[in-house]
């Protein structure tokens, strides 16, 4: 049984994608007027995506989502991070990051990068990120930070594969 009250997993249906989709639509387009579907890009079967799920909810609701995608065969990139407002502060984002930075370690990926709207710097800093600059202004008035954290010895620590067998 699972101790806490979400659970953090890739989507595995069409419908589980479709409310994937909206809620990242929802919580970081929406406000700025950016239509439905802006959210999605040209990569995204070629990224790895990450959902949390409310497991009290009877309809188990999407309550995270993000993505990772893969910008070369040593780095990943964290994109689309966001957790919907009722349920922040509970360790969901935490755990979303943790599950994103182990996949991209088992694929031999060390470095990760993201663009973290200033204020969610703080929440990176505390898992580790360093801010190694300024990034884009998106819709003229989101200022992002090019932020970066090393997986080496995170991956040094690993159990090998096997172990798990």
């Amino acid at each position: 049984m699972n101790a806490l009250p979400y659970i953090v997993r890739q989507p595995e249906t069409k419908a589980e994608f479709k409310e994937y989709y909206h809620l990242r639509w929802k919580l970081l387009r929406a406000a700025w007027h950016q239509p439905e579907g802006s959210e999605v890009d040209d990569i995204e079967t070629s990224c790895f995506h990450v959902i949390a799920i409310d497991t009290e909810d009877t309809e188990n609701a999407i309550i995270g989502v993000a993505r990772l995608q893969f910008n070369s065969e040593s780095e990943s990139q964290i994109r689309y991070m966001a957790v919907s407002p009722a349920f922040e502060r509970r360790g969901i984002g935490r755990s979303i990051i943790s599950y994103m930075e182990e996949h991209a370690m088992r694929t031999g990926r060390h470095n990760m990068v993201l663009d973290a709207r200033e204020p969610a710097v703080g929440f990176y800093e505390k898992l580790g990120y360093e801010v190694t600059g300024k990034s884009y202004l998106l819709f003229d008035e989101i200022q992002h930070c090019k932020m970066q954290k090393n997986l080496y010895p995170l991956i040094s620590n690993m159990l090998p594969m096997s172990a798990f067998r």
